[in-house]
C-alpha cells in the first residue's frame, strides 16, 4: 500500500514513472546499491526518529550514521529512534521501504547536508524493493522537508 501512496503522491510532480521497482530486495543500504548499480553513499536513506512525542524522518547519504552529539545539538535531545514494531504505524511506511515522500500527517522531513556532496540519490519509495533516482532539487521539491541539517558523520569516522 505504502508503494501505491508513494507513486499517487510523486504524480503531482511527474514523477510517479520514475519510480524503479526491484525483482530483489533494496531493504538495506547494501541491497540498494547493488540493484540500482550505484554507491552506497548515493542511497538516500531515511531514518525514523521521536523528539519528545513528534515524528520525524532525517534523509542522510547511505555512508553515514547519526552523529549523537550533533543530533542533541540540533533538536535539543538524545537521538530516539521510533520502534522497529511501530515505525509503519507511526511514519506511513514499512521498515525497509521508509522514505521522505508521502509520509503520515504531522512527520517533519529533514534533510541531511551529506545529501549535497552528490548530483543524484536514491531514496526508497514506500517498499522494501523501490527507489527513485532524484537530483538534490528535486529531493528538496518532492519532500516537503522543514530545513537542511548536519547531524550525520561517516561510518566508520569515531
Amino acid at each position: 500500500m505504502s508503494l501505491k501512496n508513494v507513486r499517487e503522491y510523486l504524480k503531482q510532480y511527474k514523477l510517479d514513472n520514475q519510480i524503479l521497482e526491484f525483482p530483489v530486495s533494496s531493504a538495506t543500504v547494501k541491497e540498494a546499491a547493488e540493484a540500482i548499480g550505484c554507491r552506497e553513499a548515493n542511497i538516500a536513506k531515511t531514518m525514523s526518529f521521536l523528539v519528545e512525542e513528534q515524528p520525524i524522518v532525517i534523509v542522510v547519504a547511505g555512508d553515514r550514521k547519526i552523529d549523537n552529539a550533533k543530533y542533541k545539538q540540533e533538536f535539543h535531545k538524545k537521538a530516539k529512534m521510533v520502534p522497529f514494531e511501530q515505525v509503519e504505524e507511526i511514519i506511513g511506511h514499512e521498515v525497509g521501504g521508509v522514505c521522505p515522500f508521502a509520509v503520515n500527517k504531522g512527520v517533519e522531513v529533514y534533510l541531511d547536508e551529506s545529501l549535497k556532496e552528490f548530483e543524484h540519490v536514491y531514496p526508497a519509495c514506500g517498499s522494501h524493493n523501490s527507489a527513485i533516482k532524484l537530483t538534490i532539487k528535486q529531493l528538496e521539491e518532492t519532500t516537503n522537508y522543514k530545513k537542511w541539517i548536519d547531524v550525520c558523520k561517516k561510518i566508520g569516522d569515531e
